[in-house]
């Protein structure tokens, strides 16, 4: 899906070459500045290398349209962005922005239990926690229903039962829709549980792929 090819950014990131497969559960890890964000960025489109070339889907992602790629390939960043107006409102942005058919309040009600969001629909969006405003902007990704997601941190603004909850239910989404699941984070533990494929990252480097 995405090959990657003697890649350089700056003063961050050196990858010789890495292949990040279709239909996997892909775990990121390494320490704090260790290029981990950098690279999700990377695939995202959000930056571009210095040299290099990233393809996905056997086409160079510099002859790709970054709106369209968007559209598959969509990334929830560490500190989930919200808009103002109710939960309703910020579930159905994404589909909007995507050009996709509105769904539900019923559909919405089903994917605030898959992501453990006990509120009212109508709820304002601002009203919420840090935590309930992750697993918010995660509901509102799900819906969209990209081919691949990518995910910075997920879990970081969540406790241990939830965090556990909510990974375990993208894993099951990620398997049973056949999507890929790219997923950043700090816990190896987590990694090995869940990663079918596990990346390791130290000063910019792949240490490890599995």
């Amino acid at each position: 899906m995405f090959i990657l090819k003697e890649i350089k950014y700056k003063n961050i990131l050196e990858i010789d070459y890495l292949e990040i497969p279709f239909n996997q559960v892909i775990c990121i890890v390494g320490e704090s500045g260790s290029g981990k964000t950098t690279l999700i960025r990377l695939l995202n489109h959000l930056i571009s290398c210095d040299s290099g070339d990233i393809y996905y889907k056997d086409t160079d992602l510099k002859d790709y349209d970054p709106v369209q790629l968007r559209r598959e390939v969509v990334m929830l960043p560490q500190v989930p962005i919200i808009f103002p107006g109710t939960i309703k409102d910020n579930l159905l942005l994404g589909l909007e922005l995507s050009e996709k058919p509105l769904v539900s309040e019923e559909t919405l009600l089903k994917m605030m239990q898959t992501i453990n969001l006990n509120k009212d629909l109508q709820t304002d969006a601002f009203e919420l926690s840090g935590g309930e405003k992750q697993r918010l902007a995660l509901a509102r990704i799900l819906l969209m229903a990209p081919d691949v997601l990518i995910l910075d941190e997920p879990s970081s603004s969540l406790d241990e039962d939830t965090e556990i909850f909510i990974i375990e239910k993208l894993v099951d989404y990620t398997k049973s829709n056949y999507k890929t699941l790219i997923m950043v984070t700090h816990s190896k533990k987590l990694a090995q549980k869940y990663g079918e494929n596990v990346i390791s990252m130290e000063k910019g480097i792949i240490k490890k792929d599995n």
